[in-house]
């Protein structure tokens, strides 16, 4: 049985760990705050710029696209969202199993296959795996930057057109919200043409479109590629902090519980230390 002396120390040590977690939490909560205001000021952006190339797509006069070209696949390219640091509960082993289940499905392709991963943490669970990758710009995942992941987004589409990879897959956690980070994989090439919905867009207005809708496209298309990664960079930043976040309030909830458990224990061993001495000077003055 531990001493008074252990216990006490014990607990002492428990409050010094419970200050840590609970700071951790907060700074984690104050950067989740920060990468929601950024995906929320991004959304409006986001959906209209599908809207207008929905509204391209549906009507007539639009060629081919070759963002969109299916073809057989000989060469894929996947990528990783996670985290440089730890401390965030299960978040970068379960996008590891995520990705290491999506490179199994391609394992046929063999040197066709290229993982690229963004996040350290990442990179040393696929290293630990034994899966060839190659890691990304580590960064991006704590400051995502548009003007990267644009000339990102722009080799993966060069890649594509060149036929230097026929599909490229992005792997990471998809923001909800606060509690809830929905792990996701997304095809971001070939592109899938967004498909109008009911009437919409079926206005008289008669539109005046300068240039072609070919070339408009050809303009907004590559755009939208780019914000795709992009917004899945901000997503799994978010996600990241928010994982964190509620793996410092649950770390803090034990080490509250752990300090009462040894303080019941501490106050018990320390109320029948005085018991004893209590019965060892009543026992004295009786004989």
């Amino acid at each position: 049985m531990a001493s008074l002396k252990e216990i006490k120390e014990r607990i002492q040590s428990v409050r010094t760990t419970r200050k840590t977690t609970s700071a951790m939490k907060m700074v984690a909560a104050a950067k989740l705050h920060r990468a929601q205001r950024d995906i929320g000021a991004l959304v409006p952006y986001s959906e209209e710029l599908q809207n207008i190339v929905s509204h391209l797509v549906s009507g007539e006069g639009v060629g081919s696209i070759p963002l969109a070209e299916r073809r057989e696949v000989g060469r894929a390219t996947i990528i990783g969202f996670a985290s440089n640091s730890t401390l965030c509960g299960a978040y970068n082993s379960n996008t590891a199993k995520e990705l290491i289940g999506v490179v199994k499905g391609y394992k046929e392709l063999g040197e066709g296959l290229k993982v690229i991963t963004m996040g350290h943490r990442l990179s040393v669970e696929l290293a630990r795996e034994g899966v060839p990758h190659s890691e990304g710009d580590n960064y991006l995942s704590e400051h995502p930057d548009y003007a990267s992941f644009k000339a990102m987004a722009e080799g993966l589409m060069d890649d594509f057109l060149a036929g230097r990879t026929d599909c490229v897959e992005i792997v990471y956690h998809k923001f909800l919200s606060a509690g809830t980070q929905k792990l996701v994989c997304e095809r971001l090439l070939p592109i899938e043409m967004p498909q109008r919905k009911g009437n919409e867009w079926n206005s008289e207005v008669p539109y005046i479109l300068e240039p072609s809708k070919s070339a408009l496209l050809g303009s907004l298309i590559p755009r939208e590629v780019a914000l795709s990664l992009y917004t899945a960079s901000l997503s799994a930043l978010a996600s990241e902090h928010a994982a964190r976040m509620m793996a410092m309030q649950a770390a803090t909830d034990n080490a509250d519980d752990l300090i009462k458990e040894l303080s019941v224990e501490y106050n018990k061993q320390r109320q029948q230390a005085i018991t004893n001495e209590l019965l060892d000077i009543v026992g004295g003055q009786t004989r």
